[in-house]
């Protein structure tokens, strides 16, 4: 996960878990799976997993990074849809949130959905009350905490075109703040969520209408995702589309479609999808996702940037102090 010579970096971490594990307790359970737990089923485990089912839990969280007293890997686990886990696994804490934070609750006119919430469960409950706005998000097999963080989206909508606000717990502050799109910097899968901000619930605006026609466009969006997009194990869309142009296209003009790297594959179906084979190798997958990279730049100069979140590999490490408000 670290680079090497950065030994001491990671005894510092580790001690800094063992602190996290001993004054949560219960609430934390060590070497947890998962690779396991993302749509890829491939990938290691995390070095400590923590569940939280009340907000009460989040500021527990809080309280034992103050006690670390360092940085700590970090992770915030939604529905594992947009995530691939390295075969080592992931040295850092991992927070989850459980039952608790998934309840929707549905308004005359909008909805609030709690972090953990399914977005596709979402989207069936809305279009079956009449709302309109969120039947593109039933092909988004990830939670509502997750999409507002990247900005989910797809069928020519996204988050930030329905999101009225959200609550976000900042770990690192101990406390809770709501902002709208604008305040959590919305932009084409991105948002200015920092690794330790973890989003209680959200709130979204609909328009009122038939249901009949909202479950009518639920189903459209189903039978399309069928229809072009491959199932088994995958992450979605690895890369996200350049401006004028598709991610897919580019991959498949360099001749990789259906190009395969040990237990990973290019998708035949679509090319900005990998598919990774039972009982796999996630290393396998980011060495065949830097490959399309390499090759459409060699090919086309587009260098493509990856949507799906890589943890345990080399490179940048997400980390999370909290501050003590002790005077």
């Amino acid at each position: 996960m670290v680079s090497p010579g950065a030994g001491g970096n990671r005894d510092g971490a580790h001690a800094a878990l063992d602190v996290i594990a001993d004054v949560l307790g219960d609430r934390a359970t060590r070497r947890a799976p998962l690779g396991a737990r993302t749509t890829y089923r491939v990938g290691g485990r995390a070095a400590l997993l923590v569940e939280a089912r009340r907000e009460d839990d989040l500021v527990a969280v809080h309280g034992a990074l103050v006690a670390a007293g360092s940085p700590v890997p970090f992770l915030v686990l939604g529905e594992g849809s947009n995530l691939l886990v390295a075969d080592a696994g992931f040295e850092g804490l991992v927070l989850r949130l459980g039952p608790g934070f998934d309840e929707i609750e549905i308004g005359t006119s909008s909805v609030r959905a709690g972090g953990a919430a399914k977005l596709p469960v979402v989207a069936r409950q809305t279009a079956a009350a009449g709302l309109h706005g969120l039947e593109w998000a039933v092909g988004v097999p990830g939670s509502v905490g997750g999409g507002v963080r990247m900005n989910a989206g797809g069928h020519g909508s996204d988050i930030a075109a329905v999101l009225s606000r959200a609550r976000v717990f900042d770990l690192r502050a101990g406390t809770a703040f709501e902002g709208d799109p604008t305040r959590l910097s919305l932009g084409y899968r991105t948002s200015a969520l920092r690794p330790g901000d973890v989003v209680v619930w959200a709130e979204f605006s609909l328009r009122p209408g038939d249901n009949v026609r909202a479950e009518a466009a639920v189903a459209d969006v189903v039978r399309w995702r069928r229809a072009n997009q491959p199932g088994g194990s995958n992450a979605g869309s690895v890369f996200t589309n350049p401006d004028t142009d598709s991610a897919g296209r580019l991959v498949e003009a360099a001749g990789l479609k259906g190009f395969r790297m040990g237990t990973a594959q290019v998708s035949l179906k679509h090319a900005n999808f990998i598919q990774a084979d039972l009982g796999g190798s996630a290393d396998d997958v980011w060495r065949l996702v830097q490959h399309l990279r390499s090759e459409v730049a060699t090919r086309t100069g587009v260098t493509l940037v990856p949507e799906v979140r890589m943890v345990g590999f080399p490179g940048e490490v997400p980390t999370v102090q909290a501050e003590s408000r002790a005077t």
